[in-house]
């Protein structure tokens, strides 16, 4: 519940207010700053005088919409004001950046006169790669969203007309289609007639429905031709019988009704005069034309939808805005026309036919949101909707020619979306394209825990792997069917089974025979091959997996104390340990040891570094490598500075053209300025350091954390195994689907470089 206090809370505390702008260049020195103002900006100035397109090659224009309102009317709340809308266009403005990746200014004019209005937009104009117009009534609205349209030569949208068209339209399409309608026979009825509504009536029409086959009705009630009070835009759908009066009497027989109106005006009784398999969208806010609970308890065949979040089938303009500005942007089109929206409502809907993300299950604890009844509008969560609306956006712009860009490599534009929204990143890109070209067996331990079961079915999918769940095949299947994913391609292995018993026995002969001079007897060892981590490293140590992935369950002491025994630590060093990669805005940084290591002595901290040297070049970057204490260079005589210091010393006497150096503070490891001027007898002058080794355990595990809490925009992969002698990795119980894929896919990159070492490719 919503309540104005925590409302008033919100948008008061830390910093009042919900956007800001930030810079996007460097500015920390004098050069920065002479680059971005005077006397540097002179010359992108002469190259846009020269040539205009060039704005949104030296510029935020192709990127930056304008959200302008006059405030007349705001959300439910009518005509309260330009300075009073401000909150709801920040809000926009919030919605166009996290969804879309669009910078926003929200700008509050204080006109009322269509005229000045549209004088003063197209004065500003120039600012913007599009304007998205908010919160004015009808039917200046109108007038407003026409003649910009045909001023400005940037695309132009009155979302509150066709965001909910659009949104609107792909529900109605779907639901028809799970009522098994024919749109261009259904009996349609419209209560309102304002902008949303006229915009909401012409889509559908667009998709098929019959202008005979619609009754619109307005605060007097049924629009006839009759009437002759009727603005321009309401005598489009007058209609021509005069035997209905009511939305009683319009809504008998038949099976669509759409309220864009006010709460609580059509009733139960009312609803059960419709057709069968009647389509009821009560679109009104806060207070819906009925409520979800009445229209489902008038009878159960009804398909409902609301503009509320607690109900299925939202329709909510975020599903649409941000997506449809950001493919007319991407292509500098100069409009958003009637082809841009309606590629836009066939994504959407088509969208909602497609397998359900793991993401969107997750956030509405659900797993059966597949398409039927109470599911046939996209959650606005999704996150395929950047990919899929936007790209339908930008091709129909192209295709109706308002685009003065083209797209040629579409697959490489959705891969830049994504990235765009932090969905993925150029080096999980890298990896995934990497372990598809030679995709390896890997095993996955826990294989009855949903997310193990999701990310071996999407790692199938991504084509990054042949996996192996170890597992009941029963309850691993009847787990599987529950959520609604596919087995076909994965290999179900039932470790406890009477058939692999043989292979038990075998592994256990093996390693009793590994670890008998450690006090190991066959049946000590084939007691632990009934034992998930056991069975699946032998798989692996024997050759009949390539990669194992464990960790979900286990603790990682015990899965630590099993790799060892099974697997064994390389011979060239003393201990293996972990690594995680950090991508951030700043660049690619690699974190270790942040899993395996407590305590490590000076013997501990130099195999850690040498490992991250070569986990680091296994990602074909260059180490540039900071030993990390409390102190810098000598500060402090003992504890871990001393360590590091120490190790640092051996390091660098051993392996000359090591890239390495410490103790330092991080601060002065990750600002290359202030440790040349502090500290220029450092090997690392004038280069910028991508790997920190902690001092501890403690200080790694802790500052990754940091950044997975408090910095979301960070990706983390990880942890990534170092020096074990094949390949093994591990997650934790906090492990995402997708932080597991991202190390299903190290593992089997490493398994194949392990194989071509080998000579076994």
């Amino acid at each position: 519940m919503i309540t104005k206090e925590a409302a008033l809370e919100y948008h008061e505390s830390g910093r009042p207010g919900k956007i800001e702008v930030v810079p996007t260049k460097a500015h920390s020195t004098q050069t920065d700053l002479s680059l971005a103002y005077s006397p540097g900006v002179a010359y992108p100035c002469l190259e846009i005088q020269e040539n205009p397109n060039n704005v949104y090659k030296y510029t935020d224009k192709g990127n930056l919409v304008a959200v302008i309102s006059n405030g007349t009317a705001v959300l439910g709340l009518g005509d309260i004001g330009a300075m009073s809308g401000k909150p709801v266009m920040e809000g926009k403005g919030l919605l166009f950046k996290i969804y879309g990746g669009i910078d926003v200014f929200d700008i509050e004019v204080a006109e009322k006169d269509p005229e000045k209005f549209c004088e003063a937009v197209e004065k500003i104009a120039p600012t913007f790669g599009g304007i998205n117009l908010e919160d004015i009534k009808a039917p200046e609205c109108f007038y407003i969203e026409e003649r910009l349209k045909k001023t400005l030569d940037i695309p132009v949208m009155h979302d509150d007309q066709h965001g909910t068209a659009i949104i609107s339209a792909a529900g109605l399409k779907n639901a028809l289609e799970v009522a098994g309608k024919d749109i261009s026979k259904v009996k349609i009825v419209v209560n309102g007639a304002g902008a949303a509504a006229i915009s909401c009536t012409k889509m559908y029409v667009a998709l098929g429905a019959k202008v005979e086959n619609i009754v619109m009705l307005d605060s007097r009630g049924v629009i006839t031709d009759e009437r002759q009070d009727l603005t321009a835009e309401k005598r489009l759908f007058a209609t021509s019988r005069h035997d209905i009066h009511t939305l009683e009497e319009a809504v008998r027989g038949a099976d669509v009704f759409v309220g864009l109106s006010k709460g609580n005006v059509l009733s139960q009784d009312m609803v059960r005069s419709m057709s069968e398999n009647p389509v009821v969208f009560a679109l009104a806010n806060p207070v819906p034309e009925i409520s979800y609970e009445d229209a489902m308890a008038s009878r159960p065949d009804v398909l409902m939808s609301t503009g509320r979040s607690d109900y299925p089938n939202q329709i909510n303009n975020v599903i649409g805005f941000p997506y449809i500005f950001r493919g007319a942007l991407d292509v500098h089109a100069t409009a958003i026309n009637e082809e841009m929206k309606l590629a836009a409502t066939l994504a959407i809907a088509n969208l909602a036919k497609q397998a359900v993300p793991d993401v969107v299950n997750e956030v509405y604890h659900v797993n059966d949101l597949t398409f039927g009844p109470k599911y046939f509008i996209p959650k606005p969560i999704d996150p395929r909707l950047i990919t899929e609306v936007s790209a339908a956006v930008a091709k129909a712009a192209i295709e109706s020619g308002v685009a003065r860009k083209t797209i040629d490599d579409w697959d490489a534009y959705k891969r830049s979306l994504r990235q765009l929204l932090g969905q993925e990143t150029q080096l999980t890109q890298n990896l995934y394209d990497t372990a598809r070209k030679h995709p390896q067996r890997i095993v996955f331990a826990e294989g009855l825990h949903p997310s193990m079961i999701k990310a071996a079915a999407q790692s199938q999918a991504e084509g990054i792997c042949h996996p192996i769940l170890l597992g009941n095949e029963e309850m691993i299947t009847k787990m599987a069917a529950e959520l609604e994913i596919s087995l076909e391609g994965i290999e179900i292995v039932n470790l406890r089974h009477d058939r692999e018993r043989e292979r038990r026995e075998r592994y256990a002969q093996l390693l009793a025979q590994k670890r008998q001079r450690e006090g190991y007897t066959f049946e000590e060892a084939n007691d632990k091959m009934f034992e998930r981590n056991y069975f699946g490293m032998m798989m692996v140590e024997t050759g009949e997996a390539d990669a194992f992935i464990t960790g979900l369950y286990t603790k990682y002491s015990n899965t630590i104390k099993v790799a060892k025994e099974v697997i064994g630590i390389r011979p060239e060093y003393k201990t293996f340990g972990a690594m995680h990669i950090l991508n951030t805005k700043q660049g690619t940084y690699y974190l270790a040891d942040t899993l395996i290591n407590r305590h490590p002595n000076e013997e501990v901290l130099k195999d850690i570094a040498l490992l991250s040297q070569r986990t680091v070049e296994f990602f074909n970057d260059k180490p540039v490598m900071a030993m990390v204490s409390y102190s810098n260079f000598g500060a402090d005589e003992q504890g871990s500075p001393l360590a590091v210091r120490n190790t640092v010393k051996a390091l660098q006497e051993e392996y000359p053209d090591m890239l390495i150096d410490g103790e330092m503070q991080v601060n002065f490891a990750l600002n290359r300025e202030a440790r040349d001027l502090k500290y220029p007898f450092t090997r690392l002058k004038g280069l910028d350091v991508n790997t920190l080794i902690m001092p501890n355990m403690s200080a790694a595990n802790s500052t990754y954390q940091l950044l997975q809490a408090l910095a979301p925009e960070v990706e983390i992969i990880g942890p990534i195994q170092m020096g074990l002698n094949k390949p093994i990795h591990f997650t934790d119980i906090e492990s995402s689907v997708h932080d597991i894929v991202n190390v299903t896919a190290v593992a089997s990159i490493d398994a194949y470089v392990e194989k071509v070492k080998c000579g076994k490719k």
